[in-house]
């Protein structure tokens, strides 16, 4: 039997003591093998195949027996620093988001001419609309930490324009963000999912506490990014809004590569059976019980930012008052995130957290329709910070809480899309967040499109529709879920 190289390693074969005995065969891997099961299943392929060939097994088929020698085996290994990749991850959100943040606050006050900052608002969730039905097969082929980096690209690009904003700068550049942000979004959800996941694993913990806690600490972190802006400086404001993105962006670039399969993606993919991917996850009952409350969660951020600083805090404390409006709301949604994280060990846990973050919104809509009146006084400051400060309690619930619930119920890898040339198989995770970001971004874009048109009485009693239909799907599915948990133990 002759010895067989491979580009990665070299096999040797040893010679059988006795014709009982299998042969031995020793598979020298470098260090720099990607994938070692892959290499010794080839292998083993094709030493079947040739010692189906050899003279001397005299037609009889041994089972080789196959030691895999690493050049690298004498160093400890440690595990990878999965805890490490989420703090990373967050803080290199906080620089990009507090730019972005302040940066779409101000776009409604400093891009005026024609109604240039709003537009390119709307075409941005538009486009982040329309690209999320693709993301999680980009996600796939691209892996989710270049996915991450990628992403950043449109955010840098986005600020840019902002230097010279014109139409033929703001619009591309705003289109082109809706794409990047659908990347980047879905690339977080896979990405802290699949770090939490193999945390818990590597330390023997609860899984579902686990990705509470890291979805806890990103979304406290990214809470935190929420604040108003100033209108005066723009130039030198979105200069140092520029050099905190690539500051960012350079983070993002010490994000451990997580174990995914690379290669399961090819160029041969249609446009229908892309398109199947976005249909097939709708057929699953659990994503269509949850899509209400995704769009629930869409409007009520866009609620915020088109309606909320506009309509509620400006005519009650004025412009000035916008920036430490967002603070308060920034600031009890990042401690809303943060406990609400530690706190979520299950679905039980997720059902009372998001029940109570749906009261204390629904009171809120409540009082706006029936008892929220404009104050003279100290009172009539008051009141704006201390809605803002209730309903980021709320924002806190829903982001932590719907990532964790994605990361406890869509576990399994699944195959969506076949063709004729290759497979994609894409994961629950991937497809369950890229519907997140569809409809989420979707509802935002209407919430854009909506707020000139109507008061705000009428959106109140749309938000107030929307969450009712959202928190009564969501718990006729936990329900079902506990149901069916019962009877499969019984």
């Amino acid at each position: 039997m002759a010895t067989a190289v491979g580009q990665t390693g070299t096999v040797r074969p040893h010679a059988r003591t006795n014709g009982e005995l299998p042969p031995v065969i020793v598979v020298d891997v470098d260090s720099t093998t990607k994938d070692k099961r892959i290499f010794v299943d080839r292998l083993l392929l094709e030493l079947k195949v040739a010692s189906a060939m050899d003279p001397e097994d005299n037609g009889e088929e041994v089972a080789p027996l196959v030691v895999v020698v690493d050049d690298s085996s004498s160093e400890i290994r440690r595990p990878k620093n999965h805890a490490r990749d989420a703090h990373i991850l967050s803080f290199a959100f906080l620089f990009i988001f507090s730019a972005y943040g302040a940066a779409q606050n101000l776009q409604s006050t400093v891009n005026t001419e024609q109604g240039l900052g709003t537009t390119s608002m709307g075409i941005l969730y538009l486009s982040f609309t329309f690209f999320s039905v693709f993301a999680s097969v980009v996600v796939r082929w691209l892996g989710s930490k270049k996915a991450l980096v990628l992403g950043t690209t449109g955010y840098l690009l986005f600020i840019a324009s902002n230097l010279k904003p014109l139409w033929y700068t703001m619009v591309p550049a705003s289109f082109y963000l809706g794409f990047t942000a659908s990347i980047i979004w879905v690339g977080q959800g896979t990405y802290l999912t699949s770090a939490a996941r193999r945390h818990a694993k590597d330390c023997k913990l609860h899984e579902g506490t686990v990705i509470g806690n890291f979805n806890g600490e990103f979304w406290g972190f990214f809470a935190s990014t929420q604040e108003g802006g100033s209108p005066t400086g723009t130039g030198l404001l979105f200069t140092i809004f520029l050099g905190c993105m690539i500051f960012g962006a350079i983070l993002m670039c010490f994000l451990s590569k997580r174990d995914e399969k690379e290669d399961a993606l090819l160029s041969h993919t249609s446009i229908r059976h892309l398109l199947k991917s976005v249909v097939v996850p709708l057929l699953e009952t659990r994503i269509l019980l949850i899509i209400p409350l995704m769009v629930y969660s869409g409007l009520q951020q866009a609620f915020v930012w088109a309606e909320f600083t506009k309509k509620i805090v400006k005519p009650a404390i004025g412009m000035s008052g916008v920036g430490g409006a967002m603070a308060v709301y920034g600031a009890a949604d990042a401690i809303s995130s943060l406990l609400a994280g530690r706190y979520t060990s299950g679905l039980s846990s997720v059902t009372i957290i998001v029940s109570v973050g749906s009261f204390l919104q629904i009171s809120v809509l409540l009082w706006l329709l029936f008892g929220y009146s404009l104050s003279p006084g100290v009172l009539g400051s008051v009141l704006p910070l201390l809605i803002g400060a209730i309903w980021g309690v709320g924002d806190g619930v829903f982001n932590t809480q719907l990532n964790a619930l994605f990361g406890m119920l869509f576990k399994h890898d699944t195959v969506i899309i076949s063709t004729c040339f290759s497979y994609v198989p894409l994961t629950e995770q991937e497809a369950i967040f890229a519907q997140f970001k569809v409809w989420q971004s979707a509802a935002i874009a209407v919430v854009f499109f909506l707020s000139p048109a109507i008061g705000l009485e009428a959106m109140v009693i749309v938000m107030i529709v929307a969450l009712f239909i959202a928190i009564s799907a969501f718990l006729f599915l936990t329900l079902h879920i506990e149901k069916s948990s019962t009877e499969l133990h019984e």
